[in-house]
Formats: structure tokens, C-alpha cells, sequence
């Protein structure tokens, strides 16, 4: 299921013992972003592309397959993973929702998934360590015409 270039780059993270957010801070990009582009779901600039294949010991052409324009999402399944299809499940359950409430603060629109961020947090608690992601988009009105 994972491209050749993500299997790559996942084992040389791996052998140099280098994590999301060391790379990022080399590429001045966000761990999460970093993560995207190791899954071809971002792409870099050339010289970001140089920076990481020379960080990661990989041949130089593949600096080539990371510059390219990805094709985004998962696809039309519903995802089979259990910590992506929890996602899911949180749409199903509080997508409506999370609609309603942003449209009574904003008004009719949608939040962008271009003009995004999103960042994970670990939140210590004694009951049980707790995962915080944020997402922030910008909010875009519906046109009328």
C-alpha cells in the first residue's frame, strides 16, 4: 500500500533515528507537514527536496519525486487503519455538528483545507496521556451571485 518513496524515506528516518519534528525544524516546515510529505501528500520546494535526501542519505534523483505535485486523500474507501478510521468515525459522529457550530460563528462556508494547519500535541494525564490535534483553516464564505 505505501509507495516505494515512502517506504525509502520512512526507513532512513528510521536508521538515522531523526523524528517528524527534527525535519521539520531542517526543512523550517512543521512535523506534521514533514509527515505529509513522507506520504506524498505534500511536495517540496527543490531545495527542500536536496535538504532532506542529503539529511537522509538517499540518492539524489529522489529529490525529483519529492518536488512533484501530489495526488491527495486516501481515497473513496472508508479506511481500514484503526487510528485513521477513528477519524472517520468523528466525522461520522461530529461532522454535522461541527458544521452547525462553525456556520452559527461564521455563517454559511467552510473551513479551507488549503490555508491549513494542523498540529499535534501530547498531553500528559495521569489517567492517561491524551492526544490534542489542532486544525486551523481559514474560514471561507460561500459566494452568492
Amino acid at each position: 500500500m505505501l509507495s516505494e518513496l515512502t517506504k525509502a524515506l520512512l526507513a532512513a528516518k528510521k536508521e538515522k533515528g531523526l523524528s517528524f519534528e527534527q525535519l521539520g525544524e531542517l526543512l523550517g516546515q512543521s512535523e506534521v507537514w514533514v509527515a505529509a510529505l513522507f506520504y506524498q501528500q505534500a511536495s517540496a520546494s527543490p531545495e527542500q527536496a536536496e535538504k532532506l535526501v542529503a539529511a537522509l542519505d538517499l540518492a539524489p534523483l529522489m529529490a525529483l519525486e519529492l518536488v512533484a505535485y501530489p495526488v491527495k486523500g486516501v481515497g473513496p474507501v472508508v479506511p481500514t487503519d484503526p487510528f485513521i478510521y477513528r477519524f472517520y468515525e468523528i466525522m461520522q459522529v461530529y461532522g454535522f455538528p461541527m458544521k452547525d457550530v462553525v456556520q452559527e460563528k461564521f455563517g454559511d462556508g467552510i473551513m479551507s483545507a488549503i490555508d491549513f494547519t494542523l498540529d499535534i500535541e501530547k498531553v500528559e494525564d495521569p489517567k492517561g496521556d491524551r492526544v490534542k490535534v489542532t486544525m486551523n483553516g481559514k474560514f471561507l464564505p460561500y459566494k452568492k451571485w
